[in-house]
């Protein structure tokens, strides 16, 4: 008997077994773009999440010089995390636009979840592209493959064996990385309470907006997030979600 496309489509709820999130993304805006209604709603439920980025995005905007930028971009993001409940902001600081796949990076991340200890991890889509369709940045392919690999790096001692020196002890208790804008969602969560605010939280990044788009800001951030969460409801009941592809551990 064949399936019907529907059930071979339709996406799982997300684990709810987790108090503790961290999110690793590579640049402010990145967690605006892809999942603060998520973040919203769990944060009202009471879940503890926190934000790690790679950098400041000092390199984003073609009309302000890295060194004024950065810390804009930065203060944007505070505030931009602040609107969804989220009260701890890191940067790792690394240089936006050439951030690099390795040792270091990896050494980074793995710190930082031993630091924060959550269950699960959040990150951006990982692959060369875009649902096949754009090119992905270096930037988000580098933080994205890092953060899937630092989830087992922050449970071994023996691979960064200098944290433990710094007083951060191995943390094996990730049970799942979920990477947001991924091409191949497998779980969702319902964006219908965290919308609204994550429209807001999108709408703090007004500097790196305004020069994106001549288009209203706030309509341009309504559009587009409606939008998506509106595409994603045909596979998940009919609700505006935010999807997620979810790697267990």
């Amino acid at each position: 008997m064949s399936v019907p496309e529907t059930e071979k489509t339709a996406l799982k709820p997300m684990p709810d077994d987790w108090s503790r999130a961290l999110a690793v993304v590579a640049h402010p805006d990145d967690l605006e773009y892809g999942c603060a209604a998520a973040i919203a709603g769990w944060t009202d439920a009471g879940r503890e999440v926190t934000y790690v980025l790679a950098t400041r995005g000092e390199a984003g905007i073609d009309t302000l010089e890295p060194e004024k930028c950065g810390p804009l971009r930065e203060q944007e993001q505070r505030a931009s995390a602040a609107v969804v409940g989220v009260d701890t902001v890191e940067f790792l600081g690394h240089q936006d636009g050439v951030i690099e796949y390795g040792t270091a990076l990896r050494r980074d991340i793995a710190a930082a979840i031993r630091r924060h200890r959550p269950e699960l991890v959040i990150t951006l889509n990982h692959r060369d592209t875009w649902g096949g369709v754009y090119w992905n940045t270096p930037d988000h392919v580098a933080v994205g493959r890092a953060t899937l690999d630092a989830a087992s790096d922050a449970g071994n001692r023996w691979i960064f064996p200098e944290l433990v020196e710094q007083g951060l002890e191995p943390w094996n208790g990730v049970k799942w990385v979920a990477v947001a804008g991924s091409a191949q969602p497998t779980h969702a969560v319902d964006a219908t309470p965290g919308l609204e605010r994550s429209v807001r939280s999108l709408l703090e990044h007004r500097t790196y907006i305004e020069v994106l788009t001549s288009e209203d800001p706030e309509t341009y951030c309504r559009t587009f997030l409606t939008g998506n969460a509106q595409a994603v409801a045909e596979r998940f009941g009919g609700k505006p979600a935010v999807a997620f592809e979810v790697f267990s551990r």
